[in-house]
């Protein structure tokens, strides 16, 4: 996503302009050359060789800079993303007006791209008036905002939106922002993730080793898509995407329950969750001491969730099952696509190093039910669920 993209990061002078730092470095870890515009009271916040050490690119701070003629025109016209975090009250209002009086006004009057701001002040000054016909204006103009939220200030804790938003949320929501048009965008989009727990006793859980992260993966790639995305997950200690609508389950059949939910009006389902495949018969109401010696459950099959769906799926949806399989996997996966009714599979090999479950990495064989075979080579989960949203891409614009 990041490679290869130019961004020109305005910093205004707030106190959040500390996380700005970190909005840097993230990026040039994805790949992309950042270059930092500071205002001169961002100077006071954060001084220009912090963002110089991070960005390893020289810090703009002065339209009078020698040798730098014109080069709020050149930046503002050729960077694929104009990123101002925080913007301040003043620097909106400013922006709002039509003001060119420092380098970074300048470069947002001269801007013809895409443009994204997260807002960052007391919560009084952003719910002003003033402020908010301010963003009104630029939101008019198809800038787009990440932000504000609510959470601690400078000043202390407050339940009203003002604080700037994460730079990981603000990463996302640029994701999503500078993404080519898509086929998912406008798509309703339903991803399960996690595991589920079956109860034995009030303490005790039969459950698998399912993090959730291919899920949310998932997710996050399908927003980023322009999709609207609604994650059902199981216990997972992965964080939520932005924009992302989360539901959380426990046992298979609150995830089965989700499921059918969820499907009347899905034009996607992506089933990435791992269901526990067998619960307690019967769960008891105390906890067993180990002392009582050994402990002998019966065990009973739980819901066929994917088999459930079938009645369920939207005409013309796309169904997508995952099979983590051992032994001949690919076998494994064939048979669930055809028995299932899939449009297509995801198969790995629990087996496999760097593959399956608690790892960030994946390897992965996609099957369609039209006899189409796509194995994807070891890659973090993130890059695999692009090419699985690729394939989905490609079957909903053969459908």
């Amino acid at each position: 996503m990041w490679a290869g993209r130019h961004v020109l990061l305005g910093v205004s002078g707030g106190i959040a302009s500390y996380k700005s730092c970190y909005l840097v470095r993230r990026l040039v870890e994805a790949g992309a050359s950042v270059d930092v515009v500071l205002t001169p009271s961002a100077a006071e916040f954060v001084r220009p060789l912090t963002f110089e050490a991070l960005s390893g690119r020289p810090v703009l701070t002065s339209l009078w800079e020698p040798g730098r003629a014109l080069v709020h025109v050149k930046l503002a016209q050729t960077a694929d993303l104009l990123l101002v975090a925080p913007a301040t009250a003043h620097l909106l209002a400013r922006a709002a007006l039509g003001l060119a009086d420092e380098l970074l006004t300048s470069m947002l009057l001269a801007r013809r791209g895409p443009v994204l701001f997260a807002p960052g002040m007391n919560d009084a000054m952003w719910a002003a008036p003033p402020t908010q016909e301010h963003v009104a204006k630029l939101k008019e103009r198809g800038w787009a905002f990440v932000g504000p939220e609510v959470g601690a200030l400078a000043e202390g804790a407050s339940d009203l939106p003002g604080r700037m938003s994460e730079p990981e949320t603000i990463l996302q929501h640029a994701e999503r922002l500078l993404h080519p048009v898509s086929r998912l965008a406008g798509k309703r989009v339903v991803i399960t993730a996690g595991p589920t727990r079956e109860a034995i006793d009030p303490v005790r859980v039969v459950s698998n080793r399912s993090s959730g992260k291919m899920g949310y993966r998932l997710a996050r790639a399908a927003w980023a898509r322009g999709a609207e995305v609604r994650l059902i997950t199981g216990p997972s200690m992965e964080m939520p995407p932005a924009g992302v609508g989360i539901e959380r389950v426990e046992t298979t059949a609150q995830l089965a329950g989700a499921v059918a939910g969820a499907l009347p009006s899905a034009d996607v389902l992506i089933m990435a969750a791992a269901p526990a495949d067998y619960r307690p018969s019967e769960e008891a109401a105390k906890k067993s001491p180990r002392r009582n010696g050994s402990l002998k459950l019966e065990l009973e099959p739980t819901e066929d969730i994917l088999e459930t769906t079938r009645q369920l799926r939207k005409p013309g949806s796309v169904t997508v099952g995952f099979a983590l399989e051992t032994g001949d996997a690919e076998a494994g996966g064939r048979a669930k696509l055809e028995k299932k009714q899939l449009d297509l599979v995801v198969i790995n090999d629990a087996t496999e190093p760097g593959a399956g479950f608690e790892v960030d990495t994946n390897h992965v064989l996609i099957l369609d039910r039209r006899g189409g075979r796509l194995d994807v080579p070891l890659a973090s989960k993130a890059e695999v669920a692009d090419r699985i949203l690729d394939a989905v891409e490609s079957w909903l614009g053969s459908a």
